[in-house]
């Protein structure tokens, strides 16, 4: 989300005031089972993370929590392209960037300059549709991979069928009995899903998942957590990465706080336990391997200390110059529909859309030659792709 020198710190992120919710007091998030299915002390203690790290959040850093939403970060982006004199933004954003992007447009479609949005969120979706959409996102992505896998000759299953069957038995498994690492460690259900989640972001991450999956089968953990932690997917319950530290300043990061802080002060939907459980079976019907632990992501709000802003971003840009949206037919996080609706929420002639058909989250960082020369073509000389423009991804070579 911070990604100076090539871009900058919003609020809450980073140096930027950074929000801050650790608290000695709250238990340790690795401990903490992100998909109960006991209808009591599970869930019961979920909600008590997340309230307890909401009142650590404003115990912490109640002076800037309501001012670090999307629109905030949007005039800062306009103060920073007055202050430099320019006329126009122009502006590249991926993932959340995207709805950053979209939001700016909203409020300033006058001084938007050549925008370029990749792996784009979808507008139309509150925060409960949007975990759904990503259920069924990971599940396709996963069954790209395990197609993959089947064809490279893996140990895991004669064909994607199967070894999506086995991954959901292991991921059982490994809930009930966790598998222990050299570390002292464990591999548990939780921690199973935060490699795979983290591995489908990268088509390139696939011959390393196929390693740990194997290994795991094998009774052998330790790949799949060394994995797990190279993609920032720590394991342990919950598989998150609430304490993690920044290799560079030997500092504890506040990529998760930060991300916490401004998911819920853009959102004004504060789910409840039984909004979630009568959620559930959707979640089950896109994905029975993540809908679960996207279904109860839904209550990271809850307890909140500030209002927040809307259901859904506002993004609509009348009247604002063109702006290129690249859509991933096989990204996990942003499904490819999101592109289609950014376009038709911006306005007409205002979206743009490029398909890339390829797999892992947003497409410029793919290396996709055709999607970087449109990028790039918008970018610098303000040439739009031909509509309809279809960008195909490289297999990956046989064997690897």
């Amino acid at each position: 989300m911070c990604t100076p020198p090539g871009g900058f710190c919003p609020r809450g992120v980073g140096d930027s005031s950074g929000v801050r919710c650790l608290d000695a007091g709250l238990p340790d998030a690795d401990e903490i089972d992100r998909t109960p299915d006991d209808g009591g002390d599970e869930t019961n203690a979920l909600v008590r993370f997340n309230r307890e790290t909401a009142a650590a959040c404003e115990k912490n850093s109640g002076d800037v929590l309501p001012y670090v939403g999307t629109t905030q970060a949007a005039r800062d982006m306009d103060l920073l392209r007055h202050v430099l004199g320019d006329d126009k933004l122009h502006y590249f954003g991926i993932s959340y960037g995207t709805e950053l992007g979209g939001v700016y447009a909203h409020l300033f479609p006058d001084h938007v300059g050549r925008a370029v949005l990749d792996g784009v969120v979808d507008p139309t979706h509150d925060a409960m549709e949007e975990a759904l959409a990503q259920a069924g996102g990971f599940q396709l992505a996963f069954e790209h991979f395990a197609a993959w896998c089947a064809r490279q000759g893996c140990t895991l299953g004669d064909d994607a069928e199967d070894i999506v069957d086995l991954t959901l038995g292991l991921e059982e498994t490994l809930d009930d009995t966790p598998l222990p690492t050299p570390d002292g460690g464990e591999v548990d259900g939780d921690a199973l899903i935060g490699a795979i989640t983290g591995a489908l972001y990268r088509q390139d991450y696939w011959p390393a998942l196929r390693v740990g999956l194997e290994a795991v089968t094998d009774d052998n953990g330790e790949v799949l957590e060394d994995l797990a932690e190279a993609l920032g997917q720590h394991g342990g319950k919950g598989g998150t990465d609430d304490d993690t530290t920044d290799d560079t300043t030997d500092e504890q990061s506040n990529e998760d706080d930060a991300f916490r802080a401004i998911t819920c002060d853009d959102s004004s939907n504060r789910y409840t336990v039984a909004d979630v459980q009568s959620r559930l079976p959707d979640f089950l019907e896109a994905s029975p391997l993540f809908g679960p632990g996207l279904a109860w992501s839904a209550l990271t709000c809850d307890g909140w200390p500030v209002p927040g802003t809307a259901p859904r971003p506002e993004v609509g840009a009348p009247g604002a110059p063109p702006v290129l949206l690249v859509g991933n037919t096989g990204d996990p996080a942003t499904p490819y529909e999101g592109a289609a609706r950014m376009a038709e929420r911006l306005g007409e002639k205002v979206g743009v859309e490029l398909t890339y058909e390829g797999e892992g989250h947003g497409a410029y960082d793919s290396g996709n030659t055709c999607v970087r020369n449109a990028v790039d073509a918008y970018l610098l000389n303000g040439k739009l792709p031909d509509p309809g423009t279809v960008c195909v991804a490289e297999p990956l070579p046989e064997g690897k």
